[in-house]
């Protein structure tokens, strides 16, 4: 779920929970009557807000340990290849100064 559409989706859930807040202020119940339907309400809405954003931390968490796992693999197959690079140029250097004894010999006697 993005940031945008959590943000959203808690915008509505306020919304929401204003909403029925004052349908219940303006029905024609008894103060105590109405105060525990608020109150009722409120804990609802409480209890939802609470799991989904244990369900956004869930998901985020999930990204970040899938994240860290590409990263990892990312990392291995740089290193990899790194060690091919280097193996490559041990070589071309191997090469190079054994071309270089060969031209010195030329020159001693």
């Amino acid at each position: 779920m993005s940031n945008r559409t959590g943000d959203t989706f808690i915008a509505l859930l306020i919304g929401a929970a204003i909403g029925v807040g004052v349908g219940i202020l303006f029905a024609p119940d008894k103060g105590a009557t109405t105060r525990q339907k608020i109150k009722e309400t409120f804990d609802e809405s409480g209890d939802d807000v609470i799991e989904k954003f244990n369900d956004i931390v869930s998901k985020i968490q999930n990204k970040a340990a899938d994240t860290k796992i590409s990263f990892e693999e990312t990392l291995e197959d740089l290193v990899s290849e790194g060690s091919y690079k280097t193996e490559e140029l041990i070589t071309l250097l191997e090469q190079k100064l054994k071309a270089l004894k060969e031209e010195n010999a030329k020159y001693q006697k």
